[in-house]
């Protein structure tokens, strides 16, 4: 025997089959319908008045001995609803006049059309201005009077029947029509309140899609910049180390061949080095995790640092002063590190032979300050810039991120100085 099924649940009901073809091209034929009436709202309009005409115009036409006034007052009410939303006061303002000529041409019976005017009302709530909106409201109310008055309450008096007792007889209708009319202006204003809230969202959306658009723009840019600058601080101190051992050891090996081996093992060391760094680089680009955290290059580095340089010739001095009161961010300290590894370089390049360095790190209460003073060319060496100004704008950019500043250029007696600043991040 079966399980019972659960109490309220029945599969014989409950269960819902798929959907078969026919239903399928009903709700295709429903979906591109409904966006085309979307997209073509005055089509949409237009077409209807059309309509509109057909049913409560032509029949004038057909009528025997012909009706011009009832047919051209009919055909002006119908038609202006084609200007309903896009522009709805001038072909509410058509509507007002035919109805009030209505009043005088055609004194006896109403416009079947006249079922239009609540039409009108709607889209003035709906899609004209709020003045409009409430203007057209207390218009339509006051042609429901004078509506009641002509077509109800004189031809009862005219009957014969005082006035009270025609007011009396039309009461209810007349608050009927009325209540019809601030209904139709509700529905009206909530779609008037419907449409201004998806317009919002919709400006919304495209706000936040330009906003996104600006933030993968920046953050590209932003990327950009710090691949260059380490493109920049790996590759060139280590071709500009490569590049002097060479031409070092080209000329002394000429007088001592046993140079050309030692120099070849800096060139070596430093073209590997310069590799690590570069697979570290690329394996951050590429999100290789393992690659990310290997360490950086810091403060604790500059020995070696400095080791590197003096295997290629140049004469470095280094001091450091002070205590630090506390450690800088991982990412402040490579960027001192950078710092003095591009002074260095451009002191490789630029400084002519036989330069020396000066390196000085300087501890104080509000941050850590650096200074590279050579005393090679000075200001000669900074017309022979290679690297259009990179570098020392790639140092700026650096610092400025941990709200440091930067100061390059060439010392009052010859070379040339490099002072940086990188302040503690108070929490």
């Amino acid at each position: 025997m079966d399980a019972a099924a659960p109490s309220g649940f029945s599969p014989q009901y409950d269960a819902q089959p798929p959907a078969g073809p026919l239903q399928l091209v009903s709700m295709l034929v429903h979906r591109r319908l409904y966006a085309w009436i979307q997209a073509n709202p005055g089509k949409v309009d237009f077409w209807l008045a059309v309509a509109a005409t057909l049913l409560f115009v032509v029949p004038f036409l057909i009528r025997s001995g012909g009706y011009p006034a009832e047919f051209f007052l009919s055909t002006a009410i119908c038609m202006a609803l084609a200007w309903r939303r896009r522009r709805p006061v001038a072909g509410a303002a058509v509507q007002a006049a035919a109805c009030v000529l209505q009043l005088f041409l055609v004194p006896v019976t109403a416009l079947p059309a006249d079922l239009f005017v609540l039409g009108t009302v709607y889209s003035l709530a709906a899609f004209a201005p709020r003045w409009a909106s409430v203007g057209g409201l207390i218009l339509a109310s006051i042609g429901g009077v004078l509506f009641m008055a002509q077509y109800s309450v004189i031809p009862f008096m005219d009957s014969g029947y005082p006035l009270k007792t025609a007011l009396e007889n039309d009461a209810p209708v007349w608050v009927a029509l009325e209540a019809v009319l601030l209904m139709a202006w509700m529905f009206g204003d909530l779609t008037r309140t419907r449409r201004l809230a998806l317009q919002a969202l919709q400006d919304r959306a495209r706000r936040l899609e330009v906003e996104r658009q600006q933030e993968r723009e920046l953050a590209a840019a932003d990327e950009r910049s710090h691949i260059a600058r380490e493109m920049h601080d790996i590759v060139a101190h280590s071709l500009s180390v490569i590049i002097t051992q060479a031409d070092g050891a080209r000329y002394a090996s000429a007088q001592d061949p046993e140079i050309a081996p030692k120099t070849l093992g800096v060139i070596a060391e430093t073209g590997r080095s310069s590799l690590r760094e570069m697979r570290r680089l690329l394996g951050v680009l590429r999100g290789d995790e393992a690659a990310s955290t290997r360490p950086l290059p810091s403060l604790a580095d500059i020995d070696e640092l400095l080791g590197t340089v003096k295997r290629s010739g140049l004469e470095t001095a280094l001091s450091i002063t002070g205590t630090p009161r506390r450690p800088l961010p991982p990412g402040a300290e490579l960027s001192a590190y950078r710092v003095i590894q591009e002074s260095l370089t451009n002191v490789l390049k630029h400084a002519g032979p036989k330069a020396g360095a000066q390196i000085a790190l300087h501890w104080t209460p509000a941050g850590l300050k650096m200074g590279v003073l050579d005393d090679g060319l000075g200001a000669a060496s900074a017309l022979h810039d290679d690297g259009a100004g990179q570098g020392i704008k790639g140092m700026a950019e650096r610092l400025s991120l941990y709200d440091g500043t930067l100061k390059a250029a060439p010392a009052a007696g010859g070379g040339f100085r490099v002072e940086a600043f990188i302040p503690y991040t108070e929490a």
